[in-house]
């Protein structure tokens, strides 16, 4: 059996994620993790939400240390690029957001639902 192409970071993320590299594959990590398991309690679809969401919590996470540390270093345009930071990732986790539209995710498992 040939082996899957990894499943897609959502477009919309990608796209707002775009000056972020490092986000980017992080999130392709877990839907690699979510595609390589052969068994699992909820489709895989699901799961790979509840990973991206997982790891956009993180994300934000992230970005709420680096705008308190940008805080306490009282520089204002680092705490201008942390919060800009902050809302991104705010508004990728969000499911009008980043999380809005993921069909090409649900197409992936769809076509691949047979494979393990």
């Amino acid at each position: 059996m040939a082996e899957l192409s990894p499943p897609p970071v959502p477009k919309k993320l990608r796209e707002m994620l775009k000056d972020y590299p490092g986000h980017i594959e992080r999130l392709q990590e877990q839907l690699n993790r979510v595609a390589e398991e052969s068994k699992s309690v909820s489709p895989k679809f699901e799961v790979a939400i509840w990973m991206l969401e997982g790891q956009l919590e993180e994300f934000i996470h992230e970005a709420q240390a680096e705008l308190s540390a940008a805080r306490e270093g009282e520089n204002d345009s680092m705490i201008a690029m942390a919060k800009e930071q902050e809302s991104l990732m705010f508004r990728a986790r969000s499911s009008n957001g980043g999380m809005k539209g993921l069909h090409d995710l649900w197409d992936y498992f769809e076509e691949n639902k047979d494979a393990s």
